[in-house]
C-alpha cells in the first residue's frame, strides 16, 4: 500500500513536533509511527477515537497535529474530528480512501484542515504534516509587522497573531488553520481575483487536483462565519471561471 523509505528520507533534517495517529490498521500504525520518528516528529499512535481522547484527557502530553482514519470502526472519523475541533485547537490531517469525495467535503466541513488519500507514500504524508506545522505553528509579535497584525473589513476584526475573527459587537471566533489562511489570503489581496489554485497553493502548498471541492467548503464556511449569503455574496465574491475575491476596504491596525 505504501512506499518504502529512502536512506536519504532518513536522514531529512528533523522537524519539530507531535504528533498523533488514529488508524485502527496495526500495521500501517507502525509503519507510519518509525518513519516519522525516524525523521525527527515525536509520535503517539491509537487504534480508535476513545483511546485519543484518554490520551489527551491525561494532560501529560501538548500534541501539535491529529492524523486521523476517516474510516474506524468503533467510532466514525468525522465524529472525533468534530469533537476535536470542539474541544481542542488541533490541527487535524484526515486520511481517505482516494474515491470518498463525499467523506473529505464532510471533514473539511467539520474543520479538518487538510487530507491525504490512500494509497499514499509515507513521504508525501511527512510532507503534509510538516507544512500544516508550519502554517499552523503560533507565530511571536515580534515576527508580525505591527501594521500586519489587527484588519478590519466590512465590521469584522482579523486578528492575525491570535488568528481570531472579531464581529462589529465583540463576538470572538477562532478560526481553524485553514479558515485562517484562505481568510487571511483573500484579506491581504482584497479586491483581487483569486484562483483556487492560488488559494491551495497558500493553505496546502500545492496546486489543486482535479475535482477537489476543499476551497470551495472553506470559502462556504467563511461565509457562515462572516453571515454572508450564499446565494448573494457581499464580503466573499465569487468570480465564475476565475476564482473568489474580497470585496471593499481593508484597514489594518
Amino acid at each position: 500500500m505504501m512506499n518504502t523509505a529512502t536512506s536519504a528520507e532518513a536522514a531529512a533534517p528533523a522537524a519539530v513536533g507531535h504528533v498523533c495517529i488514529v488508524d485502527d490498521d496495526h500495521e500501517l500504525r507502525a509503519l507510519l509511527s518509525d518513519y516519522l520518528t525516524r525523521n525527527g516528529l515525536r509520535v503517539g499512535v491509537f487504534e480508535d477515537g476513545p483511546a485519543l481522547r484518554r490520551f489527551l484527557a491525561r494532560g501529560n502530553a501538548d500534541p501539535d497535529l491529529v492524523v486521523l482514519d476517516l474510516m474506524l470502526p468503533t467510532e466514525d472519523g468525522l465524529a472525533i474530528c468534530r469533537w476535536l475541533k470542539a474541544q481542542t485547537s488541533l490541527p487535524v490531517l484526515m486520511l481517505t480512501a482516494r474515491g470518498d469525495e463525499v467523506d473529505r467535503v464532510l471533514g473539511l466541513e467539520m474543520g479538518a484542515d487538510d487530507y491525504v488519500c490512500k494509497p499514499f507514500s509515507p513521504r508525501e504524508l511527512l510532507a503534509r504534516i510538516r507544512n500544516l506545522l508550519r502554517l499552523t505553528g503560533r507565530r511571536s509579535r515580534e515576527e508580525l509587522p505591527p501594521e500586519a497584525r489587527m484588519m478590519q473589513f466590512q465590521g469584522w476584526t482579523l486578528d492575525t497573531m491570535e488568528r481570531l475573527l472579531v464581529s462589529e459587537q465583540g463576538a470572538v471566533q477562532r478560526l481553524s488553520g485553514c479558515e485562517f489562511l484562505l481568510l487571511h489570503a483573500l484579506v491581504t489581496r482584497a479586491n483581487r481575483v483569486l484562483s483556487r489554485n492560488q488559494l491551495a497553493s497558500v493553505m496546502h502548498g500545492r496546486e489543486q487536483e482535479p475535482h477537489d471541492r476543499s476551497i470551495d467548503v472553506l470559502v462556504s464556511r467563511l461565509r457562515q462565519l462572516l453571515g454572508d449569503s450564499a446565494r448573494d455574496p457581499r464580503i466573499i465574491r465569487t468570480i465564475y471561471g476565475r476564482g473568489y475575491m474580497l470585496s471593499g476596504t481593508v484597514v489594518r491596525q
